[in-house]
C-alpha cells in the first residue's frame, strides 16, 4: 500500500518505520526542515511504563482550583475564549472519579509495556545509540502524607504487571547515591528497575533517517493546507513547500494524521472531531559540571510533578502543564517563573553539580516548552476515523516518548489487516474481532461534526 503519515515528531516516525517493514511505500510529511522539532524535541526523556497514570483523578479538580492563581503550580488551567477548551475541560472533569481512573490506567499500561517491547526490537535492529540509560525509575517524596499514599499507586500498577515498589529513604539512597546532598528532605520513594530513558529528539531523527534509507520519501518544511474528500473516503493532501512555494497533491491507499495538537484543526476540516487539547510543558536542558555527582536513575520528583534525566554531559529536568491554548512563549512573566522553577529544583536537590546560572549569569540554560496533545482520558486515539482511508495517531499527552514504538507498531498492524496484541481500545474496532472488520456500537472515540 502506498501510505502518507503526516506529522514527523516520535509518533509519525515510529509509524513511517513500522509501515516500511511491513513492505509499504511511504510518505512522511512535515512543516519542520527535520523531524522531532516540536513536541518531541525537548520532553522529560523518560520511558516511563510505570508512571502512565491519567492526569484525571478524584483529587486533580481540587488540586487544579489550589494552583489556579500559583504561576508555578504543577496543573494550571488558563481560561481562554475557546469552546474547545471549556469542551475539553468538562469531558476532563466526567473523567475525575476512582471507575474512570482505574479503567484508563489499564488502557495506559498495556499499552506502554506493548510500546516498551516494541522499542527494545528497534533498538536491537539497528542499534541506535541516544544517551538511552536502562536504569530505572526512582520516585522521591518530601511529603510525608503523599509518601504513604505511595503504596496505593505502586499496588495498582502491580495489579496491572508493573513491579513498581516501595522503598525507604535509605534504599532509595543506595539506588541512587546523587541524591545524599538532598536526603534530609527526602522521606521515601518508589523504583521501577524495568524502567529507561533517553534522548527523543536523537532517538527520532536517527530513525527518519533509517527510514530514508529505506526508501521512504520524506517532504520536510512542508505545510499541510488540505485534506480532500470524496465519497466519504479521503481522495488526497495538498502540500506546499515553505522554501519554493510549490504545491502538491498527495495520493494515497492510506493516511495517518500524527500531528499532535494541531490533528484537531487538521481532521475538523473533514467534519472529524476530536478531543484533543494542548497542554504546554516546560523543561529545562543543563550542562553538567560534576558529572560524577549527577544522577543515571531518571527521578521523579514529586512535591513539583517534574521529571530529572541524565543525558551524556547534560541533565534535563521537564515537567508542569499548562491549559491555555497554543501558546508556546518562553518570555512571558509566568513562562519564565516556571523555568526558573526548574533550575532552582535542580540546584535544591543536586547543588553545584550542573550549570543553573542564567544567561545574565554567565550561564547557559537550554529552555524549550512543547504542546503535549492530551485527551480527556490521556488515552492517544489510535485507529482509523470514519472517513475511510483516514486513520489517526494522536492524543499521547505526557506519555508520547513512552507510548510511541508501540503506538507506530498497532498503527502499522491496523493499516495491514493485523490484530495487535495487547488489550487496548483503537479507534474504529473491536480488537477481538478485528481480523473480521466488525466493530461494536460507541467504540470509536472519533465522531464527524
Amino acid at each position: 500500500m502506498r501510505v502518507v503519515v503526516l506529522g514527523a515528531g516520535v509518533i509519525g516516525v515510529n509509524t513511517a518505520w513500522q509501515l516500511l517493514q511491513r513492505g509499504h511505500e511511504v510518505t512522511l510529511v512535515d512543516r519542520q526542515d527535520e523531524a522531532a522539532q516540536e513536541t518531541s524535541f525537548g520532553n522529560a526523556a523518560q520511558i516511563s511504563v510505570s508512571y502512565c497514570e491519567p492526569w484525571a483523578n478524584r483529587e486533580a479538580p481540587l488540586k487544579a482550583l489550589k494552583w489556579l492563581f500559583n504561576p508555578e503550580g504543577p496543573l494550571k488551567f488558563r481560561p481562554q475564549l475557546d469552546p474547545e477548551q471549556w469542551r475539553w475541560g468538562l469531558q476532563f472533569l466526567g473523567q475525575c472519579n476512582d471507575a474512570a481512573f482505574e479503567r484508563n490506567v489499564a488502557q495506559l499500561v498495556a499499552l506502554g509495556s506493548y510500546s516498551h517491547a516494541a522499542l527494545k526490537e528497534i533498538v536491537a535492529e539497528t542499534g541506535m545509540t541516544f544517551n538511552r540509560l536502562t536504569r530505572g525509575i526512582a520516585h522521591y517524596y518530601t511529603d510525608a502524607r503523599a509518601f504513604d499514599e505511595a503504596g496505593t499507586a505502586a499496588e495498582l500498577m502491580r495489579r496491572h504487571g508493573v513491579n513498581r515498589r516501595v522503598v525507604d529513604r535509605d534504599e532509595l539512597l543506595r539506588i541512587e547515591p546523587a541524591l545524599r546532598a538532598f536526603g534530609e528532605r527526602i522521606v521515601g520513594g518508589t523504583y521501577t528497575d524495568s524502567d529507561e530513558s533517553g534522548d527523543c529528539r536523537v532517538f527520532t531523527q536517527q530513525l527518519a533517517a533509517l527510514c530514508e534509507a529505506r526508501g521512504m520519501r520524506a517532504l520536510m518544511g512542508h505545510d499541510i493546507e488540505r485534506l480532500y474528500t470524496e465519497g466519504g473516503e479521503l481522495s488526497g493532501v495538498r502540500v506546499r513547500s515553505r522554501h519554493t512555494g510549490q504545491a502538491e497533491e498527495l495520493k494515497a491507499d492510506a493516511y495517518v494524521v500524527a500531528c499532535g495538537s494541531y490533528t484537531t484543526a487538521l481532521l475538523r476540516q473533514v467534519g472529524v472531531r476530536v478531543p484533543i487539547y494542548p497542554g504546554k510543558g516546560y523543561s529545562a536542558t543543563l550542562r553538567l559540571l560534576r558529572p560524577e555527582a549527577a544522577p543515571v536513575v531518571s527521578l521523579l520528583d514529586d512535591g513539583l510533578k517534574v521529571a530529572i534525566s541524565r543525558l551524556g554531559e547534560h541533565l534535563r529536568i521537564a515537567g508542569t502543564i499548562e491549559l491555555g491554548g497554543f501558546d508556546l512563549s518562553l518570555d512571558t512573566p509566568l513562562a519564565r517563573a516556571r523555568a526558573r522553577m526548574l533550575t532552582r529544583r535542580i540546584e535544591q536537590v543536586f547543588p553545584g553539580v550542573a550549570d543553573t546560572r542564567t544567561p545574565e549569569e554567565g550561564g547557559d540554560p537550554q529552555f524549550w516548552c512543547g504542546l503535549r496533545p492530551a485527551t480527556p482520558t490521556n488515552i492517544p486515539l489510535i485507529g482509523r476515523t470514519r472517513v475511510r482511508r483516514l486513520w489517526i495517531n494522536a492524543g499521547h499527552g505526557t506519555l508520547g516518548w513512552t507510548h510511541s514504538a508501540g503506538s507506530g507498531k498497532a498503527m502499522a498492524e491496523l493499516i495491514s489487516g493485523q490484530t495487535p496484541a495487547m488489550p487496548f481500545r483503537f479507534c474504529g474496532f473491536d480488537v477481538a474481532r478485528a481480523a473480521t472488520g466488525a466493530r461494536l456500537p460507541g467504540l470509536s472515540p472519533v465522531t464527524r461534526a
